[in-house]
């Protein structure tokens, strides 16, 4: 393990392995470094790939009150840290992350994201996001995360078993945090078209057929926003896909001039 300090002063603690291109990769909620570590040992041939402890998670650090744009910096801090350019990829919220950084100016060479959870336009989705907030304030972390993995398509048998899982209720109040990310460029989660327009770097979209179809749904719409990004299906796949049916759809893509 190794740290970077963020501009905040904030510890982040990362993992690098492999040799080639940089590559930062993204988790997203309730996760930690060691969730994308299968997908970097797929990718580390090829690439000098870097997997971390988003603030407030595992290793590292933590500040008050939150802002997204700080957990952008984080990622700013991890740029420097390889070279000052990467490629990055971000699943689940930490897509929606990877979009805010990518759309902010941070150099990646390559943006891969797979699945932001945008919701659409027509639905609003706050109240439900309270709902799981208010059970983080009033510190019932367990039915926090429930509520929040049936809200994101979970069934609910498999909700309550990954919600008791060793660990998830030590990340529960980073949902707060991704929440935050959703709605930091638009309000209520929906696509943020706007920030979309300002990645100009090429973009993959990757997408699961059988993920939730608003997730689906989001991908397309996400493609038709950017000003250069191909869509990448992947049939019969859900919302984490192995990574060994990942790593070559992304690493062909980071393979592109």
């Amino acid at each position: 393990m190794q740290t970077v300090t963020s501009a905040d002063g904030t510890t982040i603690a990362y993992e690098r392995q492999g040799s080639g291109p940089g590559l930062i990769l993204v988790a997203g909620a309730l996760c930690d470094r060691v969730a994308l570590r299968p997908l970097a040992d797929e990718l580390a041939g090829d690439f000098d790939v870097v997997t971390y402890d988003r603030r407030g998670r595992g290793d590292s650090g933590d500040s008050t009150p939150y802002d997204a744009m700080r957990e952008v910096d984080d990622i700013g801090a991890l740029l420097t840290a390889v070279g000052s350019t990467a490629a990055v990829y971000g699943h689940s919220s930490g897509a929606a992350l990877v979009a805010l950084a990518a759309g902010s100016g941070l150099l990646f060479t390559h943006v891969v994201l797979h699945e932001p959870p945008y919701g659409p336009d027509d639905v609003d989705t706050e109240d439900e996001g309270a709902q799981v907030l208010e059970l983080l304030a009033a510190g019932r972390r367990r039915e926090a995360v429930e509520l929040f993995l049936m809200l994101a398509g979970m069934p609910r048998e498999a909700a309550l078993e990954t919600a008791a899982a060793p660990g998830m209720t030590e990340l529960a109040h980073t949902l707060a945090y991704d929440f935050a990310v959703m709605d930091h460029a638009s309000p209520g989660g929906r696509v943020p078209v706007d920030l979309l327009a300002k990645i100009t770097q090429p973009t993959l979209v990757v997408a699961g057929t059988a993920s939730p179809p608003f997730m689906v749904d989001a991908a397309h719409r996400i493609v038709k926003e950017l000003p250069a990004a191909s869509l990448c299906e992947l049939a019969g796949a859900d919302h984490v896909v192995p990574p060994e049916i990942l790593a070559p759809r992304v690493r062909e893509f980071l393979s592109r001039r």
